[in-house]
């Protein structure tokens, strides 16, 4: 048959049934010039198909944990942006199979899966979408079909890689970035300082790089262990390590750091320094770790953690000085304890905590 514009508007589009996975990583690993890619997460395949034959092939997967000139474009900050990256996903496949490079052919598949691609995503895992995004690479493509479907041009990124230890030490090929809001408050609605109770999703998320997990310990290795030898089983600066790495992701009490510590996975247990025992990582428990805290002298901690904001502490253009009085905290001689911040305007990092002259 003659193809005609008017075919346009019975292509339909459809998740992959599971008998049909291997033919859609089949006509992936012979005609994608990326290959076939297995489900990793939270991923959703798609067929556009015409009276029955197969068209066109999509796949959505988890976003990208770390990109540039998306978080830019997004405003967030990087103690919500890893609880939230849920909310994006990647179209990391996009195949218009052969003999079907049609006119509009791409921009109509994409258009049909933006219309239930939200609706797909709360049904199979919980959760509603809100952008999406794709990395396209210039030397290959320019974006033709992703500009015609008014998806935003976000620009090219720095061309690091994800490798087993992290990221690529040097740039190698940048992609260029395109997003397409799924409703009209995407930016608010995953910058907005807390989200709706409704949108809390999973349990605590890593937001420390390796380099930050193998030196927070190491800031704390001058502070003497005031516990007995006798039964000691994890050392006093991976305990105050992991307790500072939690709250420097927003975990407040001592079970939210407990419950971020039994999050860790092992790569992570292991750059923090955790005890090793049958082959397993193990993390301190919620009494050991408040133990250690109400322990250790104030500004000997206070200390170690100037040594951290000297090594990561962002450049802060101006300091605000904070005070609180603490409410039912009495001091030795009965007068109410003071407390003086001091906290970065730009960064919201506390550089300093100090107890000052009693309020009288």
């Amino acid at each position: 048959m003659e193809w005609r514009s008017e075919a346009l508007w019975e292509l339909q589009l459809r998740p992959v049934e599971r008998g049909e996975e291997e033919q859609y990583q089949a006509e992936m690993s012979r005609h994608h010039y990326l290959g076939a890619l297995n489900k990793i997460g939270e991923t959703i395949w798609y067929v556009a198909t015409w009276r029955e034959q197969w068209v066109a092939q999509l796949s959505l997967s988890a976003a990208a944990l770390k990109c540039s000139v998306r978080d830019r474009w997004i405003g967030w900050d990087f103690r919500i942006q890893y609880g939230r990256l849920n909310w994006i996903a990647n179209n990391s496949r996009f195949l218009i199979l052969p003999g079907w490079n049609r006119p509009n052919i791409g921009s109509r598949v994409l258009s049909l899966m933006e219309r239930r691609v939200v609706a797909d995503w709360k049904t199979r895992f919980g959760h509603r979408l809100l952008l999406l995004e794709t990395f396209v690479d210039p030397e290959r493509f320019h974006g033709g079909v992703y500009r015609a479907s008014n998806w935003i041009d976000l620009g090219l990124t720095q061309g690091y890689r994800r490798v087993r230890k992290g990221y690529s030490s040097q740039a190698e090929a940048p992609k260029r970035v395109f997003v397409r809001p799924l409703c009209g408050n995407a930016c608010i609605q995953l910058k907005q300082p807390e989200p709706h109770p409704s949108r809390r999703r999973g349990g605590p998320k890593i937001m420390l790089n390796a380099d930050q997990m193998r030196l927070l310990p190491e800031c704390f290795k001058t502070i003497p262990d005031p516990r007995r030898s006798q039964g000691r089983r994890h050392p006093l600066s991976v305990v105050l390590g992991i307790a500072a790495g939690a709250t420097l992701c927003g975990m407040r009490g001592y079970k939210a750091i407990a419950e971020w510590a039994n999050a860790l996975g092992q790569h992570a247990r292991e750059r923090f320094g955790c005890r090793r025992e049958n082959g397993h990582y193990v993390v301190p428990s919620e009494y050991v770790i408040r133990d250690c805290m109400i322990r250790i002298e104030p500004g000997a901690l206070d200390r170690a953690l100037n040594l951290w904001n000297q090594a990561w502490g962002q450049q802060d253009e101006a300091l605000a000085l904070d005070g609180k009085t603490m409410k039912n905290a009495l001091d030795e001689n009965g007068n109410q304890t003071h407390i003086m911040s001091v906290v970065g305007h730009q960064s919201k990092r506390c550089y300093a905590q100090k107890k000052w002259v009693p309020c009288l």
